[in-house]
């Protein structure tokens, strides 16, 4: 997954071929710090996933540790 597509399915402006393609979306977004350097709503919703348990922290997850 590369980062345009990885922020296209999390905003919905490129659509996913499954949920689980939604979420490894995310996790990219997670995993390379992007979800906290976009805006605030990204960094929000990772969190959220996060804390269900749907995602994991990432290394630049700094935010939620």
């Amino acid at each position: 997954m590369d980062n345009y597509n990885a922020i296209g399915m999390a905003e919905g402006f490129i659509e996913a071929e499954s949920e689980e393609q939604i979420i490894e979306a995310w996790q990219h977004l997670v995993d390379t710090g992007l979800a906290w350097q976009l805006q605030g709503s990204f960094g929000r919703t990772a969190k959220s996933l996060i804390e269900q348990g749907i995602i994991k922290k990432g290394e630049w997850n700094v935010r939620t540790k």
